[in-house]
């Protein structure tokens, strides 16, 4: 399985400071969570290739695209299939539904008998 969160490289720019922490915040949430949960995955930094970047546009589908500009990182990825941004992902989290979110089968914690 292969995984990709698309993210983007924080900008020096003072301009886009306020947008690149909430982003960064948002991209260190997902990872966190990953990790936390051994789910393997790989960061593409958007910023560094322009074919990943098109990839991103052409694999989002449409009806999740904004109304005007680009989606903004991060996007999440199995493999090809779209799973959604973080607001997607958040909602999941806090509905319990993640791991569907993530085309993932539950990991329920084993029951252990003392």
């Amino acid at each position: 399985m292969e995984w990709r969160i698309l993210w983007l490289k924080m900008r020096r720019n003072l301009r886009w400071k306020h947008q690149n922490l909430q982003i960064k915040k948002k991209q260190q949430d997902v990872v966190r969570f990953l990790e936390a949960n051994k789910i393997e995955f790989e960061e593409v930094d958007i910023t560094m290739s322009e074919e990943q970047r098109q990839w991103m546009y052409k694999n989002i589908p449409p009806e999740k695209k904004p109304a005007q500009g680009n989606p903004l990182p991060p996007q999440i990825f199995n493999g090809d299939r779209y799973c959604g941004d973080y607001d997607s992902f958040f909602e999941s989290k806090e509905s319990n539904t993640v791991y569907s979110f993530l085309g993932l089968k539950s990991r329920l914690p084993s029951k252990t008998e003392s």
